[in-house]
């Protein structure tokens, strides 16, 4: 397949340079992945990129969010072979989610702060979401995120729904500092660990008990 060997590129170049790469004749180890294959590859280069932007590494950041772009096109040329969307429907679709969500730039919804935007972006997620009810509200948020980010978010979003905070600590503990909110993550891992199972998984499952237990609070107080 013909290509072009240049100084420069552009982003159709590299388009191209991946359709190359999963052709027939292109090679061999970018053929044989697909979508699960590849998954952990599109975490580790995110979280590289993360790094690169945690240590205001400019160089690194460039690199790393080009790898990122990587997992992009390379998904997308797997749907694009098999007939379901290309790069330029995902564009499409996102600039579409954009306009309708800024409605503060694209059209005439007046705010006066950030806190708005956040709001009225919540409530266009939700409507377009079809997500009627709290409960699918929190069970939207991924299960493939880690465990202790998944469980902030989810209590983050009970608790804007109105639901009271579980209580069941110590009363030194409730009165923690953030100053020592690290060692207390910290010693509870390890606790976790001496029991004998893996923190992530507790976590997961005590998050999932969590959501059943808003959606049982939910249906109680008719919300």
């Amino acid at each position: 397949m013909a290509f072009s060997i240049k100084e420069h590129y552009n982003f159709q170049d590299m388009l191209e340079i991946m359709k190359i790469l999963r052709a027939p004749n292109g090679c061999p180890w970018d053929r044989e992945q697909d979508h699960h294959s590849i998954r952990n590859n599109f975490i580790e280069e995110t979280y590289e990129a993360v790094e690169a932007i945690d240590t205001d590494n400019v160089d690194l950041m460039r690199e790393e969010l080009g790898d990122v772009l990587l997992q992009v096109l390379f998904h997308c040329q797997i749907e694009s072979e098999k007939g379901n969307f290309t790069f330029a429907d995902v564009v499409d679709e996102l600039a579409h989610k954009m306009i309708e969500r800024h409605p503060h730039v694209f059209s005439t919804v007046k705010v006066n702060s950030s806190k708005e935007v956040l709001k009225n972006w919540d409530v266009i997620k939700n409507h377009t979401k079809h997500r009627d009810s709290g409960s699918e509200i929190l069970k939207a948020v991924s299960p493939a995120l880690p465990a202790l980010m998944r469980a902030a978010k989810v209590q983050k979003k009970a608790q804007k729904l109105g639901f009271p905070e579980e209580i069941e600590a110590e009363e030194n503990e409730k009165t923690i500092s953030p100053e020592k909110a690290g060692a207390y993550l910290f010693e509870a891992v390890r606790a976790v660990k001496n029991a004998g199972v893996e923190p992530e998984e507790m976590l997961s499952k005590e998050t999932e008990a969590y959501l059943l237990r808003y959606e049982s609070w939910e249906k109680s107080s008719g919300k």
